[in-house]
């Protein structure tokens, strides 16, 4: 079977104040998702916006790519395969703001 697809995304940042934000938007042609990260400067780092814009756009992409396990899950599901729900629950890491 082959299958091609084209998915469009666009990708917004926003920084105000030492805090930088992301929204990831996905749209499948059938389907619209929108992945959102934050990254906040701490008063005693160097304001480097580079590195808050790389953080807040990998917590928006890992903040996506659940929403797309999700939805692939739970298509899965549908078609009669076991429930993997146990597999999404959410984790935190250092200076992870998204969670």
């Amino acid at each position: 079977m082959s299958h091609t697809a084209e998915w469009k995304v666009r990708l917004y940042l926003f920084e105000e104040d030492h805090t930088t934000k992301a929204r990831l938007e996905l749209d499948t042609g059938t389907n619209r998702l929108t992945g959102h990260g934050t990254a906040r400067c701490a008063p005693q780092d160097d304001d480097v916006p580079e590195i808050g814009d790389e953080l807040a756009v990998a917590r928006a992409m890992e903040d996506l790519a659940l929403q797309m396990k999700r939805a692939a899950y739970g298509d899965m599901q549908a078609a009669g395969a076991p429930s993997l729900q146990e597999s999404l629950k959410p984790y935190s890491g250092w200076l992870d703001t998204t969670a």
